[in-house]
């Protein structure tokens, strides 16, 4: 048992807890790149791994009934046969050094998409606050939107595509696929967004995970070590994520991706430390500029704390004054 990589997968654990995010995005480049394990074995060996995580978060998702079926089942008809399709063509590729390289280059182009996924769907919600703010956004009783009418051929051309990249680079089961999905139903609900995209994911990561058992480079300890890790450090994010800053960790995760994808690519450390920092002072910006054009300030105010309901039969000048009255007051 390999501790240090079990403290690994804990702390993976952990922020997919926390964020619903960043599985196989985040694990497949600390496996490949802080554990010295060949690409297409740390695919392999976090592929069987996610399997067994990812129908936590679905059935929360079908409890609660945020899930369209029909969008599911049209991905999933792409999706799981590319996904095992990737992996019977990177086994036909053979294991050369040469192959485990074009598995990285793949792994690292995926990374930054996985970014961009995560950055549209900080996009998503911003938008969401902004309808708030302005009082557009209604009530999930109230919501009549109707169900939206689904365009087969796109969404089965978007699974197997997905199938195809999950498959070969264990990336893009959920930060890929969801952003095309809004791209492609931009009416869908985004509660039934994410629990569609969770859902579809579990049968194409148990089939690229089966394929991978078959003809990828499955390392029994290194999956072993990742689940005694990750499903007690899922199991705690979930539990901690109501009063996590999950922003703070979205965005943290968005960072170490990037810098996971420029390395994976070859970068140097210069190269690397000269990229995030014109990427956070870039995104900084930006995000500033498109919070004002949604309305909102530039940078988020803390939600003043509510004052306490007075006392019945109290006189307003014997209530009880917030802490923070007696400081102001000197």
């Amino acid at each position: 048992m390999d501790w240090a990589l079990a403290a690994a997968g804990f702390g993976v654990g952990c922020v997919v807890g926390l964020t619903g995010m960043g599985g196989g995005a985040l694990m497949t480049p600390i496996l490949v790149l802080f554990f010295g394990v060949p690409p297409l074995a740390a695919v392999s060996s976090d592929l069987v791994a996610s399997a067994v995580m990812k129908p936590v978060g679905s059935a929360v998702h079908i409890r609660r009934g945020r899930v369209d079926w029909r969008l599911v089942r049209w991905l999933c008809l792409g999706s799981v046969p590319a996904a095992f399709g990737g992996v019977i063509v990177a086994k036909a590729l053979g294991n050369s050094a040469g192959v485990q390289e074009v598995v990285q280059i793949a792994l690292g182009v995926a990374l930054f998409l996985a970014v961009i996924g995560l950055l549209l769907r900080a996009v998503m919600r911003l938008r969401e606050q902004a309808a708030e703010a302005k009082g557009l956004a209604r009530k999930a009783s109230d919501d009549v939107v109707p169900r939206v009418k689904v365009r087969p051929v796109p969404t089965l051309v978007l699974g197997a595509l997905g199938g195809l990249v999950v498959g070969m680079t264990s990336v893009g089961s959920g930060s890929l696929i969801i952003v095309a999905l809004l791209a492609l139903y931009p009416m869908l609900r985004p509660n039934d967004l994410v629990g569609t995209d969770l859902v579809q994911a579990v049968p194409l990561v148990a089939a690229a995970a089966l394929g991978h058992i078959l003809f990828g480079d499955f390392q029994f300890n290194v999956t072993t070590a990742l689940l005694v890790g990750s499903i007690p450090g899922v199991f705690l994010g979930a539990q901690i994520s109501s009063r996590a800053p999950g922003a703070l960790i979205r965005r943290a995760l968005s960072i170490v991706l990037l810098a996971s994808g420029m390395k994976l690519l070859g970068a140097s450390n210069t190269f690397v430390l000269v990229g995030l920092f014109a990427a956070i002072v870039l995104a900084s910006v930006g995000w500033m500029a498109l919070r004002r054009f949604y309305g909102l300030t530039a940078i988020p105010r803390r939600t003043p704390t509510p004052s306490a309901s007075p006392l019945p039969g109290v006189p307003a000048t014997e209530q009880p004054q917030p802490a923070s009255a007696g400081v102001r007051n000197g």
